[in-house]
C-alpha cells in the first residue's frame, strides 16, 4: 500500500502548500510525498519538505491521519530549523516530467485557505479550524475522497 506523510508549516498567519498544475487541473497540496522503504513516516516527511521547499524541519506533533483515495496520509506539524524557502531539489525540481505537472512552493494566507482548491480538503478545515481552537485531541482519523 502506498503511504504519504505530509507536514503544516506554518509561519505567522501564512502556510506553506505546494501549488499545481496538472492534467489541466489547478490545485494546492501540503508538501509532503510517498514514504520509502525502509523510512517511517516521521522520516519521510522530514525529507519530502528538503526536496520539496528547501527546508530543514522538525516535527512537533502528528495532527491527523486522512485517508485519500484508500491511501493513508500522516499530516505532521512541524518548525523550520533552517535551509532557504523555495530551493527544493526533489525529483520533481530536478527532472520535471510534462505528464507529472508543475510544483511551486507558495505561501498562503491562511484567510484565503478555505477559498482555494486545496486537497485534501479536510486537512484545510483542520487547519483553520485549529487556528481558534487548537489542534483536535484526540487527533482525527478521516476518509476524504
Amino acid at each position: 500500500m502506498s503511504y504519504r506523510a505530509a507536514i503544516i508549516l506554518l509561519q505567522g498567519d501564512k502556510i506553506a502548500l505546494i501549488e499545481r498544475q496538472r492534467g489541466g487541473q489547478h490545485y494546492f497540496t501540503f508538501p509532503g510525498g510517498h514514504v520509502d522503504p525502509g523510512e517511517t513516516p516521521e522520516q519521510a516527511a522530514v525529507r519530502e519538505t528538503k526536496e520539496e521547499l528547501g527546508l530543514d524541519v522538525t516535527i512537533k506533533k502528528m495532527v491527523a491521519e486522512i485517508w485519500w483515495h484508500n491511501r493513508p496520509q500522516d499530516y505532521y506539524l512541524v518548525e523550520a530549523v533552517g535551509g532557504e524557502f523555495g530551493t527544493g531539489n526533489g525529483d520533481e525540481f530536478a527532472n520535471p516530467l510534462p505528464e507529472k505537472g508543475t510544483y511551486l512552493p507558495t505561501w498562503v494566507p491562511l484567510g484565503e485557505l478555505l477559498n482555494l482548491p486545496i486537497l485534501p480538503r479536510s486537512m484545510a478545515e483542520i487547519v483553520v479550524q485549529a487556528q481558534s481552537s487548537g489542534w483536535p485531541d484526540p487527533m482525527p482519523v478521516l476518509h476524504d475522497e
